[in-house]
């Protein structure tokens, strides 16, 4: 009997080399995929000598080919932290777009199952708290974030469209804050730039008064929700994170008492349309999938820090990448 094949799009990047590794562990053949404008092939290069793993490096904005059998596609390409998409807003419009409806183009082709990676983002500055997925959002389309936010839930929209349409089998998993090795320290998001920050010895910066909230996946709680997920019968999108929340003053200070410095917070400017909470409402996880998180902040905390500080010197100075938006 011949292996699974697996397509998993974004391969490259923090997540998608994470289930690139789940997947070649269950068994399959895995076809990665990206175009490396924030992943990094340092992230897979382990993989590479595998048979069961192949590379394509290619946009899913454009058409795709994949020869052969597919059965399931993980489509996880896209800019996922605002330091990217404010910065290459057209190509997150593109991804979340042109690129899931080629995906869903492809599952129809190769009668494959789908699963899509949206977001805690289309609930938008949520008015309702914590957040179900029958919550609709509170989202600025017009606003900076708007890119992010509408190119996920277009994704979700073509995503229901292709399914009671084409009958193409589909899954839409919403994804709440997640941290682990792998991660950028320089891509904005608070838990890497934290860290980042202390270990440069700088102060941590918080935005606003600290007070909004934040509630961190360790990256192998995600992984293991992702595959029940991709493997129940479940059509509806399903909220995938850790409920426990914590005001982003308070994570500083875990962070600073994590690392040991003196390092101090201060304090800048609130970004337009920053989230003031968020905390998924899980039930749906337990109930279908049997899932909830696992590891706790501090042990993820401690082992994503140990990733960081063995980086060489020269990661902790590196400036983001400078993009070309087409």
């Amino acid at each position: 009997m011949s292996k699974k094949r697996i397509l998993i799009t974004g391969a490259a990047g923090f997540l998608g080399s994470h289930l690139c590794d789940r997947f070649i562990k269950e068994g399959f053949h895995v076809i990665a995929m990206d175009n490396l404008i924030t992943g990094d092939l340092r992230n897979i290069e382990h993989l590479f000598k595998l048979e069961d793993f192949e590379f394509y490096h290619h946009d899913v904005s454009k058409f795709i080919h994949v020869p052969g059998q597919l059965d399931y596609i993980l489509h996880f390409a896209s800019p996922a932290s605002p330091i990217d998409y404010l910065k290459i807003p057209i190509q997150t419009l593109k991804v979340g777009s042109l690129g899931t409806h080629n995906c869903l183009g492809l599952a129809k082709e190769k009668k494959a199952r789908i699963l899509v990676a949206s977001t805690s983002e289309v609930y938008g500055d949520p008015l309702v708290h914590p957040q179900d997925e029958e919550y609709w959002g509170n989202v600025n389309p017009v606003g900076p974030r708007g890119v992010y936010d509408e190119a996920k839930r277009f994704q979700e929209a073509i995503t229901m469209a292709y399914h009671t349409f084409h009958g193409v089998e589909t899954r839409i998993i919403r994804i709440f804050n997640t941290y682990g090795p792998r991660m950028r320290l320089n891509d904005g998001r608070a838990l890497p730039a934290f860290i980042g920050q202390a270990l440069r010895g700088e102060d941590l910066t918080v935005f606003g008064d600290g007070s909004q909230t934040r509630s961190f996946c360790y990256v192998d709680d995600l992984v293991e929700g992702i595959y029940r997920l991709l493997m129940s019968d479940y059509a509806q999108p399903v909220n995938v994170g850790n409920p426990v929340e914590i005001s982003l003053k308070d994570f500083a200070e875990e962070v600073i008492k994590l690392t040991g410095t003196e390092t101090k917070i201060v304090y800048k400017p609130l970004p337009v349309d920053d989230p003031k909470q968020r905390r998924p409402n899980i039930t749906k996880a337990r109930d279908l999938l049997g899932w909830e998180p696992k590891v706790s902040r501090s042990e993820g905390l401690k082992i994503t820090y140990d990733y960081f500080k063995s980086l060489p010197k020269e990661e902790l100075y590196k400036t983001p990448k400078e993009f070309v938006s087409k």
